[in-house]
């Protein structure tokens, strides 16, 4: 059945309040984007806020002194005039022009200085909210949207509304000169003059809005574009690429996904362009319609010669400047449009980190995991379920179990880097939600089995482990030294100092399990940690550097809490106790030799691991 009051006046009103109050809700970015540009560099806006007001003035004082100029002609030459009269406004007149050029030229050279200095200061405002979000925004395809349209093109875009809104003060200043000067001959032409250039503004502000839904809606096209190119064009990509034959079947992908959005670029340019052809004609038929109008005033004796010419210069230029307002306008909308994307990223809330603690109530109480669960954001199966362990200072836990069965979410979780979804962890008797996170992060040295491949130097790839100790070089030795890395960093020509990576000039590639050495060198960085966390520390490392990183490895971790997930049944067989998880359940613990014993789930994964050795 029909809506009775769809389409009809009753419901119109409504709907049309509502849309201009969404167009005007548009512009509430454009006092945060002054206040930014302003706080970035407030001579140099002083200096575009002056520039706009001349170069507003100087037009309409040019078109006056031509009409005195042309009258000054016609009475010399006619009139028996004085020739000094002649020469005295062409001066006048080129002074101006003179000053006009000089104000546009100033105002180009402060733009440019000024979009260098905010262009900076806006990606670092976007580097910096990315150091306050966790790990939880990160895994949020949205928010990646939103980062990606910030960086594309919120960086250039405070700028540009500036930019218009001191044009668009320069063109309202030169269109009331011009107005004043037009009304001496009759209002009605001023009139004109606004109807005339009212459509065309009111269609760019409709395509500039439909142009950034479209842009923000396509999105996550452009971002799987960035990471095709990325597939296609990074080093640690390129051996799989060529491998397995997917160079080409990625490229077309690329190229497809441009096709679609070219579609919808291509249809939207031609109905903003035929509109505005349509809409230019008007204006243009505005324009000789006051010609007409003005020359047959002048032919009538009603204006002199010089009067006759100001005002269609006049009317002309009132034109231009009146296009210029209302196209600074639509580019402020539109500015505000894609500044939403910035603002949407730097208003992201971001929860307190919480608690100031740098050491707990009781040191001796160790580690302690009391009845954790934890389910991922939008996942449906919890990860971990009801796990407790407690783990004394200076004992050895490991964790073994199959791929997705939660041993990397149980160091996520001591981290911080999320909360747990039941349950508490406590360190030192203190619950870590009360713990300073970076005092808690201190406290704990951690390698990932997908740690971080730094392209710097080797020293750097090392420091990187201890914030504080970051360029302390008898630390990236003794580091190393613990780490095995050492060995194949001396020989180096440079020494710590090497570039790794082959991102940079003279960049040298480690293998695998010289990288997985720089890591677990970085861990050992941390002198302060009571934790030292490997998850999956010698994955990439031969068996004769992996027995002699565990034969030291007690010594070195002997009054830490070191907690090792492998796989490897040689490496885990030496901590006092060993979780079993399956599913995100612990389903045994014990010592090695008890856990053999029990002749269950991990006795018969080492019976199947020893089997491959015989």
């Amino acid at each position: 059945m029909a809506h009775p009051h769809v389409g009809s006046p009753r419901s119109s009103g409504p709907a049309q309040a509502r849309r201009l109050r969404d167009y005007l809700g548009v512009f509430r970015f454009s006092r945060r984007a002054l206040v930014l540009v302003w706080t970035t560099s407030r001579a140099l806006t002083i200096g575009l806020a002056l520039g706009a007001l001349l170069a507003g003035l100087l037009p309409g004082a040019i078109a006056w002194v031509g009409k005195l100029l042309v009258d000054a002609v016609v009475a010399a030459t006619q009139h028996g005039g004085s020739r000094d009269d002649v020469l005295r406004w062409v001066l006048v007149e080129a002074g101006l022009v003179v000053a006009m050029a000089a104000v546009q030229r100033t105002l180009g050279i402060l733009r440019s200085l000024l979009r260098a200095q905010l262009g900076n200061r806006v990606n670092v405002m976007i580097l910096e909210k990315a150091l306050q979000l966790e790990l939880t925004h990160f895994e949020d395809a949205e928010l990646y949207d939103r980062m990606t349209r910030a960086r594309r093109e919120a960086s250039s875009r405070p700028l540009s509304l500036v930019v218009s809104t001191f044009d668009a003060v320069q063109a309202t200043i030169s269109l009331v000169s011009y107005a004043a000067l037009l009304a001496v001959f009759s209002p009605i032409a001023v009139a004109v003059l606004i109807a005339a250039g009212l459509p065309s503004f009111i269609a760019e502000a409709k395509f500039a809005g439909d142009a950034f839904r479209l842009f923000r809606w396509r999105t996550p096209e452009t971002r799987e574009q960035i990471y095709l190119e990325t597939v296609l064009a990074r080093e640690d990509h390129v051996k799989e690429v060529k491998l397995f034959g997917l160079g080409r079947r990625f490229l077309d992908r690329y190229k497809a996904i441009f096709d679609k959005l070219y579609a919808e670029d291509r249809k939207l340019t031609l109905r903003r362009g035929l509109w505005g052809l349509g809409l230019g004609v008007v204006g243009t038929a505005a324009f000789y319609g006051a010609y007409v109008w003005i020359a047959l005033a002048a032919v009538d004796g009603e204006l002199t010669l010089g009067a006759m010419t100001m005002y269609v210069v006049v009317f002309k230029q009132g034109q231009g400047a009146l296009t210029q307002l209302l196209g600074d306008i639509g580019g402020m909308y539109e500015d505000n449009l894609y500044l939403s994307s910035l603002y949407e990223l730097l208003d992201e809330p971001v929860a307190a980190a919480g608690g100031t603690a740098d050491h707990g109530p009781d040191p001796g109480d160790g580690l302690r995991f009391e009845d954790v669960s934890f389910t991922y954001p939008g996942g449906e199966q919890p990860a971990l379920s009801h796990v407790s362990v407690h783990v004394p200072p200076g004992s050895k836990l490991a964790i073994v179990g199959d791929n997705g069965s939660g041993k990397t979410t149980l160091v996520k979780l001591l981290a911080r880097l999320y909360e747990p979804t039941e349950g508490r962890i406590t360190l030192e008797g203190l619950d870590l939600r009360q713990w300073d996170p970076q005092a808690l992060r201190r406290k704990i040295g951690v390698i990932f089995q997908d740690f971080v491949r730094y392209q710097l130097k080797v020293g750097e790839n090392v420091g990187a482990g201890d914030d504080r100790a970051y360029d302390d070089r008898d630390r990236w030795r003794e580091a190393s030294d613990k780490g095995l890395a050492t060995p194949f960093i001396e020989p180096m020509s440079k020494g710590f100092d090497t570039q790794l990576g082959k991102w940079f000039r003279d960049g040298r590639e480690l293998s695998g399990g010289q990288w997985q050495k720089i890591a677990l060198s970085r861990a050992f960085m941390r002198k302060e940690a009571s934790i030292l966390v490997l998850d999956e520390p010698t994955s990439a490392i031969d068996a004769d550097a992996e027995a002699k990183i565990f034969e030291r490895f007690r010594e070195l971790t002997a009054d830490q809490i070191a907690i090792v997930i492998s796989h490897r049944f040689s490496t885990v067989r030496m901590a006092d106790t060993i979780l079993v998880l399956d599913g995100g359940h612990v389903v045994e613990r014990g010592s090695h030799d008890e856990l053999v014993a029990l002749g269950g789930r991990y006795a018969t994964l080492f019976a199947l691991q020893a089997a491959g050795y015989r």
